[in-house]
Formats: C-alpha cells, sequence, structure tokens
C-alpha cells in the first residue's frame, strides 16, 4: 500500500481539489451532526473538533471491538492544554463551555449519554498542560445502541481538513487490526500535503481495504 501511495503521488489523475471533497462531505455529513448525533461517527467528529480547540496536535483515535462480549470502545487521547479538575467536572454539562459561546463542543455530554443508556461507561482523565483521554464504552446488543456511523469517513475528513495536525487511527475488531498514522505518511509523502488529491484518495482506499479485512 505504501508503494502504491509514492507512486499515485507522482500522477495528476484527477481535477477534483480535497477541499472540494471535503466541503462536499462536509455538507452532507457535518450538516447533520449539527442537528444531532444519530451516528458514534458524527461524535467522535465533534469531540476531536473540542482536542483541536484546545491546540492538540497529535490526537489518538481507537475504535476497538469485541463481538463475544457485546463491546464497542471508544477512546479519543490528545495532547492539547488540558483542563483543571474544576473544568473536567464541568465539561460532562451540554451547558457548560470554557468559551463565551459554544459553536461546537457538545461531543462529550452526547459521548457520555449514548454510552450509559446502553449499559457501557464513560471515562474522562485530563491534566492541564498535558492533555485528555476520552473514553466511551457501549454494549452493542443494547436496544439503545446509536448506530457507528461510517469511522472511515470521519478520519478522512478530520485528516484531510488538519494536514498540519497528526492523527492515529486504530480499528481494532477482536484480533484483527490495522492502524493508520499521519506521522509514518509525512515522512513518506515529504513535501506533499496530506490533503493533496492522490493522496486523499488513498488513504480513503486505505481505510476501506483495512476495514474489509477485518
Amino acid at each position: 500500500m505504501f508503494l502504491r501511495l509514492i507512486y499515485s503521488v507522482q500522477l495528476q489523475k484527477t481535477a477534483v481539489s480535497a477541499s472540494k471533497l471535503f466541503c462536499c462531505y462536509s455538507r452532507s455529513t457535518l450538516g447533520k451532526g449539527m442537528v444531532d448525533m444519530r451516528e458514534l461517527s458524527l461524535n467522535v467528529m465533534d469531540v476531536v473538533q473540542n482536542s483541536i480547540t484546545a491546540g492538540a496536535n497529535l490526537i489518538e483515535i481507537s475504535v476497538i471491538s469485541k463481538s463475544a462480549e457485546h463491546d464497542l470502545s471508544i477512546t479519543i487521547k490528545d495532547n492539547g492544554h488540558g483542563m483543571t479538575a474544576e473544568q473536567v467536572e464541568k465539561v460532562i454539562d451540554p451547558f457548560y463551555s470554557t468559551r463565551t459561546t459554544r459553536k461546537i463542543g457538545l461531543g462529550v455530554p452526547f459521548f457520555k449519554m449514548s454510552s450509559e443508556q446502553t449499559g457501557g461507561s464513560f471515562s474522562i482523565f485530563s491534566q492541564k498542560g498535558i492533555g485528555t483521554d476520552v473514553t466511551a464504552r457501549y454494549k452493542t446488543n443494547h436496544i439503545d445502541m446509536t448506530p457507528t456511523g461510517d469511522m472511515n469517513e470521519t478520519i478522512l475528513l478530520l485528516v484531510v481538513g488538519n494536514p498540519g495536525l497528526d492523527f492515529v487511527y486504530t480499528k481494532a475488531v477482536d484480533s484483527n487490526s490495522f492502524t493508520l498514522d499521519t506521522r509514518e505518511l509525512k515522512e513518506i509523502l515529504g513535501d506533499v500535503s496530506l490533503s493533496s488529491p492522490d493522496v486523499t484518495i488513498w488513504i480513503k482506499e486505505y481505510l476501506d481495504e483495512q476495514e474489509s479485512l477485518l
């Protein structure tokens, strides 16, 4: 796959810009998320936006499924500014914000609610100057389980829309797993941006291919 990536960035196979692709996805997907979060992938998008707002330049996202236990765990870890103990206590309140206005930021309360309504659990750990770690665990056989949605699309949007940041995405189903680490991609690509059209196409194909192997 990496050899294909090196080759593909040398070709000008498409006139579609990454920015147009991002806008297209944004209108169809992010627009829904502004109304509600009926898919966990949209919830992840919002929580990661909080990480970006908090100054994180490395965001790790893991989605771990255990079929026999009907268990799904989603963790988002960042190296942003972090929060005080008081802020951590308040951040699960949908009416609380460290900003004067809240255009985004409802992801954490929704994360907590959606996991606990399935009989799962929610945890958030944060340290000022270190970062924040949020984990939501779901019981996937519960009647109130929220659909996962298209997690690959969310990861693609985050990577393409924030080429200056680093993301580590790990997806695991039982004993099978794969990881996309943008730091490794950047070493291979050199000066080529992650938002360039050919790289965007490669990332989408890589995520879809690896997903099909799980």
